[in-house]
């Protein structure tokens, strides 16, 4: 994985001036996370390309930016992030059209696979990917996202071109872009209800998942190349089970290719559990060895964990049992207070988000997972996306959200973070709630999303609801988990690779009846199926549960205590969005501080970023 920007500017020259040159470098500079191992720039005169690498496939050839050339002369021009994992039956197509390659890399494949079908070539990945093409002969530049939106990539057009980057961070290193955030901005940043193509910043927009930016001297233009589809479904139960297990097999197969150490990240749910038993019985199949796991822990989650409605089980015992089941090289991470409240790791958090996330532990916890897992691996597996899937959440099953009339996992935020806890908007000013109209916001974007989705003729009306549940979840949820994996990760230099986003995959069980989906009258009975033989039953029976957070009493009581080091500090910007009163309230000494968790963290959050990010707020 890597991290690519760049900057078209057709009234300049890009390569004559050496503060242009600066500013690419500057630019660049900004991916190192994402890219530890090298970097390097392209210049043209009215394009220039940046990039930082993380190898993975062909340490040696796979050098970026990558060019193809014809009479000494540059034909197109490549800054890649992703992986094509079709690469080698699309190398063998293209070979037969005459192409030759030098290196094993799947980069160059997508370069050539430009030359050969255009921007066609988006359709022909199967992947996750951001890529950026400028096309010297024609003079333009082609932005490309894989269809899940796994890997980031966003815009920011300029009067005489665009500048972009896999995150906003390249973007703002750019002296000419405002760092300005509206109202508008601000309810996105807050709604929980990510718009495809917005993000909080105005002017800097994402590349949609599975859409093409091209970008010409006359303008910018959008082409959406994949979308969910309507699509009768024939199969009956049975073949449907096997067919869910038949490219789960080849799915994994493909993703554990690598020329770098690979593990899997397991939590001892099934979708986790699944990803590494089907990962284990691949390797053991190849001779190459155990399957290396990873888990992240609490210190004294055990003493103080207490089963509630939305947690009902602890993660480790059951990731232990797994691994134990498929003989993994098994690792904990463990966590202490100590290491979640570091306000260096919130810091670290902030600059990988570009944006203040308001989750506290899950976030900080997820990268310090990531921080021990890149010691050892340089790849890794995920489960995650398999409830947005199949069903997974507690919204899919209960009638009042199934029922309710706006994103159903609004009504379950609170609860993530534990029993009591309330609203992470909490301790924000009433007029700016007002002026935000958040409610009004999600009813609109609520109404947008509902539009888009494709349904088939006849459906009863269960059916067409849990096709708009599903829908919502694959296009307005799983971007803000696919968000925070991909920053949290690429933090520490680590790639990881999300198998239930294969596109073959979600187009085939988005329209399988829920029927189905909930055949034996639980969450995600297609799945839970498909693999029950290679899982321990007590895995494959085990109820679903959230990603954890720390039941360390220890937690929250430093929480408060730096968030009430920022209301003692009159110079904190965050103070302007803030209710006083409330947030004396939440300092008293009688309130419990576990229900201030939320908005503490959204607080501390906000004031790091307005003030590390020195962003303007045009309210």
């Amino acid at each position: 994985m890597c991290g690519i920007t760049g900057w078209v500017a057709f009234e300049r020259d890009l390569a004559a001036e050496q503060s242009d040159r600066a500013v690419l470098d500057a630019m660049t500079a900004t991916q190192t996370c994402r890219g530890p191992d090298a970097g390097g720039v392209h210049l043209e005169t009215h394009a220039v390309l940046g990039h930082r690498r993380l190898a993975v496939i062909d340490i040696e050839g796979g050098v970026q930016p990558m060019t193809v050339e014809h009479d000494g002369r540059t034909l197109a021009a490549l800054t890649y992030s992703g992986e094509v994992y079709n690469h080698r039956e699309l190398r063998a197509e293209l070979e037969a059209a005459g192409h030759r390659f030098r290196t094993r890399s799947d980069t160059e494949v997508v370069l050539h696979a430009y030359l050969e079908w255009g921007e066609g070539l988006a359709e022909r990945l199967n992947g996750m990917f951001a890529f950026a093409i400028w096309d010297a002969r024609r003079e333009e530049l082609l932005l490309v996202r894989d269809r899940m939106g796994v890997k980031p990539l966003y815009y920011h057009p300029t009067p005489d071109g665009v500048l972009f980057g896999s995150e906003v961070k390249a973007i703002l290193a750019h002296p000419s872009v405002r760092r300005v955030v509206d109202l508008d901005g601000l309810r996105e940043l807050l709604a929980h209800a990510r718009t495809p193509g917005l993000t909080p910043y105005r002017g800097i927009h994402e590349v949609r998942p599975g859409h093409v930016v091209r970008v010409r001297r006359s303008g910018v233009s959008v082409r959406r190349y994949w979308a969910l589809e309507a699509r009768e479904h024939a199969d009956s139960l049975e073949n449907t089970i096997a067919t869910v297990r038949a490219l789960l097999e080849d799915i994994v197969h493909r993703q554990l290719d690598a020329d770098v150490p690979l593990c899997s990240l397991l939590s001892g749910g099934l979708d986790s559990s699944a990803v590494t038993a089907l990962a284990a019985r691949t390797l053991g199949a190849a001779g190459a060895g155990p399957v290396r796991s990873f888990a992240v822990d609490f210190a004294g989650q055990g003493a103080h964990f207490h089963a509630d409605a939305v947690r009902q089980t602890q993660d480790g015992p059951y990731a232990r049992m797994l691994a134990q089941h498929v003989g993994a090289d098994h690792h904990v991470v463990e966590l202490d207070a100590a290491e979640l409240s570091d306000q260096s790791h919130r810091a670290t958090v902030l600059r990988a988000r570009d944006l203040p996330a308001g989750v506290g532990d899950m976030d900080i916890s997820l990268l310090l997972l990531f921080k021990g897992v890149r010691e050892r691996s340089t790849v890794a597996l995920s489960g995650e996306s398999a409830d947005e899937l199949f069903g997974g959440y507690r919204w899919f099953h209960d009638p009042e959200a199934i029922a309710a009339d706006t994103f159903p996992w609004t009504l379950d935020l609170s609860r993530i973070a534990g029993p009591g806890s309330a609203p992470r908007e909490r301790l924000l000013d009433d007029g700016l709630l007002a002026k935000l109209d958040l409610d009004g916001y999600r009813r609109a974007r609520y109404r947008e999303a509902l539009a888009e989705v494709p349904h088939l003729e006849h459906a009863d009306p269960l059916e067409r609801r849990m096709r708009e549940i599903s829908y919502l979840n694959l296009t307005r949820f799983v971007c803000i988990l696919l968000d925070r994996k991909d920053r949290m990760s690429m933090a520490n230099g680590l790639e990881v690779r999300v198998p239930f986003c294969d596109h073959r995959l979600v187009q085939y069980v988005f329209n399988t009846p829920w029927a189905m989906k909930s055949f034996d009258g639980r969450e995600k009975s297609l799945l839970r199926a498909a693999v029950r033989d290679v899982l321990p039953d007590e895995i494959a029976d085990r109820v679903k549960s959230p990603y954890p957070v720390s039941a360390d009493p220890n937690y929250p009581v430093v929480l408060r205590a730096e968030l009430a080091r920022l209301a003692a500090r009159q110079e904190s910007p965050a103070l302007d969005l803030l209710d006083r009163r409330r947030l004396a309230d939440a300092l008293a000494p009688d309130t419990d501080p576990h229900t201030v968790r939320l908005a503490a963290d959204l607080a501390l959050d906000l004031d790091a970023w307005l003030t590390d990010y020195r962003v303007t707020l045009e309210l």
